[in-house]
This record gives structure tokens, C-alpha cells and sequence, in this order.
């Protein structure tokens, strides 16, 4: 059996509705940029720096960052716990379900850093 150990939340519920809220969140961050394209049709640069040097964008824009990591960190933490099993790859599960996981948050830790210098200019 699996424990909750590496798991986002404090239960299966809890990690169920971060993923259902964040992915609320996603679709209507990017929604609001489809939008602010589709109504701006001549869109340039100058027009596109303007709208993310503006305060609430920059951070509408960090919330959907650590939201595409939490939603992403619960996915590929479902992912690694239903199909690296120990009765799908043997004693040897566990070392690889770790390693996975590890890759996972150390690929997230750096694009979340990352998103935020680009957001922010640091």
C-alpha cells in the first residue's frame, strides 16, 4: 500500500479539490488572455509589456504559475503512485517511484523560479 507521504495535501479529497480549484483558476487565466488577444488585433509588443508590467497581471500571472505546479505536482504524483507499483515493477518501485517524484520537484522547483524572474524581472 501506498502511503500519503510525498502527496500535496492531507488526503486524496484534499488533493482532488487543489487540482479541480487550480485547474478552475487555469482555464479562466488563459480564457482572460485568449480574450485580451481576440480583442486586440493588432497587438504588439509595446501593448503586450504594457498588459504584464501592470501589477494585477504580474500577479494573476505568478497565482497561475503556482497553480500549474500544484495541479502538476498532484497529476504526476497520482501518475507515479497508480503506475510505479510495487506489484508493476517489483522491490525496486519504491527507489524509482522516489526518483521520479524527485525529478518532478526539482523540474517544477526550477520553472517556477525561473517564471518568476521572468515575471518580475529578477
Amino acid at each position: 500500500m501506498v502511503t500519503n507521504v510525498t502527496s500535496f495535501g492531507r488526503s486524496g479529497l484534499y488533493d482532488w479539490v487543489v487540482q479541480r480549484l487550480t485547474a478552475v483558476y487555469l482555464a479562466v487565466y488563459f480564457v482572460g488572455l485568449l480574450g485580451y488577444m481576440a480583442l486586440s488585433p493588432d497587438l504588439d509588443f509595446e501593448q503586450w509589456r504594457d498588459l504584464f508590467s501592470a501589477t494585477w497581471m504580474r500577479v494573476a500571472s505568478l497565482f497561475a504559475l503556482v497553480a500549474l505546479c500544484a495541479h502538476a505536482w498532484v497529476g504526476l504524483w497520482t501518475i507515479s503512485t497508480d503506475y510505479l507499483t510495487s506489484d508493476l515493477l517489483g522491490s525496486k518501485a519504491s527507489v524509482i517511484r522516489f526518483a521520479f517524484q524527485s525529478a518532478c520537484v526539482i523540474v517544477m522547483f526550477i520553472y517556477l523560479v525561473w517564471g518568476i524572474q521572468i515575471l518580475w524581472g529578477l
